[in-house]
């Protein structure tokens, strides 16, 4: 009797603590608490790659939450989306009050953050170079697009109906957000320092291709619904075995001769070099495993956790310059 009773609380235990492992795991992913994650490490990656001091704690903070708000309006309800029902849409069905609750405290948290900010750094607002506020305006631009948040008596675009646009706007933000947006924030903190334009272009490039190779990948797991949408996505123009072949390890490979390139004009040594291409050659294989269909939660974590390993090993990579 007494091995039986042990036998099944034992077999409570792991059953509970399973539940609570998939309850953080879904509440981290589906939440899109990772997304926040990984724009913060890539902004410190790129910082660590420049040599350039670290943004503000506040900068930080307000990167982490306004993707995670970014990225979750899409299925609050609010845009009526239209998205297959999945395990990732049934969870915000089943958390609509945790949602209620995070979207206005996230909200709150990117407003005080940016008050703070211009309220210290207002002065240095009005002295960014006029290339600065160009970035901002198209980064803005592209964000507000994406989800046709503008009112449709002054533009109709929503990028996320663009077919192969939309990919390459979703990598062109990423890699401006977090390759470019620090430096910016930097020169508004009264931290700037003299940079490399054409190490900036190539970590820009190197981010925007690893971006739009992520993002392509994402748009094969919707790609039955947009085939009846008839939204001509690289999935549903080429099928999914050309995209894998013809798409997604070309651009790979051109964010890896991006990395090679910026690597080598810096003189880095082979060490540092073998490091910042374990993301890269991880990329390739994901991205041949997409030839078989695969889950959601495959998606979020191993695909997005992918983008972390590369922020992980460009800052890893740096103690072996010198």
């Amino acid at each position: 009797m007494y091995k039986k009773n042990q036998r099944r609380t034992g077999k409570g235990f792991i059953g509970y603590f399973h539940c609570m492992l998939r309850r953080v795991v879904e509440f981290i992913f589906f939440g899109n608490y990772f997304v926040g994650l990984l724009a913060v490490a890539l902004s410190i990656e790129l910082s660590t790659q420049l040599r350039l001091p670290y943004n503000s704690a506040l900068y930080y903070l307000l990167i982490f939450c306004a993707p995670v708000m970014y990225y979750t309006y899409a299925y609050t309800g609010i845009l009526h989306s239209d998205s297959p029902s999945n395990l990732r849409s049934e969870w915000y069905k089943s958390h609509t009050a945790l949602t209620r609750i995070t979207q206005p405290l996230l909200l709150l948290i990117c407003v005080v953050s940016a008050v703070v900010l211009l309220a210290e750094y207002w002065q240095n607002i009005f002295h960014l170079p006029a290339a600065y506020w160009v970035i901002l305006g198209v980064i803005a631009l592209a964000s507000v697009l994406y989800y046709g948040l503008l009112p449709k008596s002054l533009i109709r675009i929503n990028l996320r109906n663009t077919g192969w646009l939309k990919a390459f706007v979703i990598g062109f933000v990423w890699g401006s957000f977090v390759s470019l947006l620090p430096i910016i924030a930097l020169h508004i903190e009264g931290k700037a320092a003299n940079v490399n334009p054409v190490i900036v272009m190539a970590l820009f490039v190197k981010n925007w291709m690893f971006c739009t190779v992520n993002a392509i990948m994402f748009d094969m797991k919707d790609y039955e619904d947009d085939s009846n949408k008839q939204l001509q996505t690289f999935a549903v123009t080429f099928g999914i075995h050309r995209t894998v072949t013809f798409i997604l390890i070309p651009l790979s490979v051109i964010g890896m001769l991006a990395m090679l390139g910026m690597t080598t004009y810096r003189h880095f040594g082979w060490i540092a070099i073998s490091i910042n291409a374990i993301p890269f050659i991880l990329l390739l294989l994901v991205s041949w495993s997409m030839h078989r269909e695969r889950n959601i939660l495959y998606y979020l974590i191993v695909i997005d956790g992918i983008v972390l390993v590369k922020a992980l090993c460009g800052i890893f990579a740096m103690h072996f310059v010198h």
